[in-house]
């Protein structure tokens, strides 16, 4: 008889930090089940997305390309698109790995945000490759019916993964469970509030970390029924579990999110938007019940969300297209704990205009960035800015170190801008990379009377 090929649950939530997890060292936040699931299988603390925001992170993931070939560098609306140099969605006749998947045999799903296209004209989410969906937002297909940031989003979610899964548990599967927890805004029961009183302000008006670990509790709560779900049905031993997030948290001052903005990113510098470690840098925990080891913790691992296409098709034994070349490597080795070195070097970009009075100093990154080994190089292409880091020894990014390996900044630098020529000729704002001045200016007296601001 055929061993049965194993299945597939990628769980990809929004704007988490690295360092919002118990498991991962937040020491108030409440997190069992995610806790648990780390227990039972490995910790990732090199693990990296392909983008510092949603769009071009999750375009990554389904095809197993940098999202900048795609053209795909930002956050996608039918507003901007266009101004900015983006398609209006993903070109659905690209390979995905949902597609790849599909055409093997296996039942697919997603649920959840989409946000790689919508609008009339854009594809049906199910185009890419998938045999049912349902959208929490920013998609084309049957919906929810609900707010995105309704509280029972995950719920509904969770609740329509685990139905997909029972009707389809006697053959292989992929789900991409999609919550868009914790995105702003966020608007948590009074109930998921309640387990977090003692963090209200004088015992009664609520806190950003308040409204940010109720939610991430919450959404934890229900990841819980899906694992204990796998675990009744006899289906843990055949299903590799992943949880990651988009990209790192929301700046502090962003008016839609400074609410609930607490969000954070452990010892790390950048945020979401950022190149630095805090916004590209994020959790990523595997399950795999009798193949992964238990409670380890991989340090040394260089992991990215473009990996995933060629190991999860190296695994169900699905020959990749000859015409279809990844970026991302087979780290099939790492998912059963044996020791991985990455071959490939990693980049990004971020090629858009900063809102520099919402972006503190110090999280504004150069535009281009690339990981090599133990190396890190950040730089503007008109040499305005130039950072090195070892990663491994500096992961706070605080104090580069490009002065001193200079032969090291130009080999990384080479190779950098050999691949920015590869992408798609589209607009770059002229402050992309630039920090704001933090000095003090002079000030005209007569600038400092405002009478429209009572």
């Amino acid at each position: 008889m055929q061993k049965k090929k194993p299945n597939f649950i990628f769980i990809f939530v929004d704007d988490l930090g690295w360092g919002d997890l118990g498991c991962y060292g937040n020491p108030i936040v409440k997190t069992p089940n995610l806790d648990k699931m780390a227990c039972n299988g490995i910790r990732f603390t090199q693990s990296y997305v392909n983008a510092p925001m949603c769009s071009p992170s999750r375009a990554a993931i389904i095809t197993g390309h940098f999202p900048s070939r795609h053209g795909i560098h930002y956050w996608m609306d039918r507003k901007h698109n266009a101004k900015i140099g983006m398609p209006e969605y993903l070109d659905p006749e690209v390979y995905t790995l949902p597609k790849l998947l599909q055409q093997s045999g296996y039942a697919t799903a997603h649920f959840g945000k989409w946000h790689i296209g919508e609008g009339p004209d854009a594809p049906q989410v199910a185009d890419y490759g998938f045999d049912e969906t349902r959208i929490i937002c920013q998609g084309n297909g049957p919906g929810y019916g609900v707010p995105a940031n309704h509280h029972q989003g995950t719920e509904m979610i969770v609740d329509s993964a685990i139905d997909f899964i029972g009707r389809n548990k006697d053959k292989p599967f992929f789900v991409n469970v999609w919550p868009r927890d914790v995105h702003a805004a966020l608007d948590p029961s009074l109930d998921a509030l309640s387990r977090y009183s003692h963090l209200a302000s004088e015992g009664k008006y609520k806190t950003a970390m308040q409204v940010y670990y109720a939610a991430i509790t919450e959404m934890d709560r229900q990841i819980g029924r899906l694992l204990d779900y796998l675990d009744s049905e006899k289906l843990d031993e055949d299903t590799i579990v992943i949880f990651s997030s988009d990209n790192g948290p929301e700046e502090y001052f962003v008016v839609h999110a400074n609410h609930h903005n607490a969000g954070s990113t452990g010892a790390f510098r950048g945020r979401k938007m950022s190149l630095y470690e805090g916004g590209i840098r994020m959790p990523f925990i595997l399950q795999w019940k009798n193949h992964t080891p238990v409670n380890k913790i991989d340090n040394k691992s260089v992991i990215s969300g473009i990996d995933l296409l060629p190991t999860f098709c190296h695994l169900a034994n699905v020959p990749l297209p000859e015409d279809y070349h990844p970026d991302g490597e087979n780290i099939t080795d790492c998912f059963l704990g044996k020791n991985f070195t990455r071959s490939k070097e990693l980049y990004w970009e971020w090629r858009v205009e900063r809102e520099l009075t919402t972006s503190p100093s110090a999280h504004v990154s150069p535009r281009i960035a690339i990981r090599d080994k133990e190396y890190k190089l950040l730089f503007n292409p008109d040499n305005s800015r130039t950072e090195l880091y070892n990663i491994p020894e500096q992961p706070m990014e605080l104090h580069s170190i490009a002065e001193k390996h200079l032969e090291i900044v130009e080999n990384m630098k080479q190779k950098a801008l050999k691949w920015a020529k590869t992408l798609p000729d589209i607009p770059i704002a002229d402050n992309s990379g630039t920090a704001p001045v933090m000095w003090p200016l002079k000030i005209d007296p007569s600038e400092l009377a405002d009478p429209d601001f009572d």
